[in-house]
């Protein structure tokens, strides 16, 4: 299931990438994004960014305190 951000032209898929199970790396973080040209925040229509288990623990912890800010 996509995450769709913004005006819905975004969207974050996340999951465990078994082809790359031999590297640590192995959580990817796939952008998508569907609106014109120029106003991509990326330069491809399709962005992949492999991180670690410890990073993206890192990234829910980080998510969790922010929710919790007051």
């Amino acid at each position: 299931m996509a995450i769709r951000l913004l005006d819905e032209s975004l969207m974050l898929e996340i999951f465990l990438d078994k082809e790359d199970s031999e590297f640590e790396d192995d959580i990817c973080l796939q952008f998508t994004e569907t609106c014109p040209e120029d106003e991509k925040i990326f330069y491809a229509g399709e962005t992949n960014i492999y991180i670690t288990r410890d990073q993206a623990l890192k990234i829910s912890k980080k998510l969790l305190d922010v929710l919790n800010e007051d």
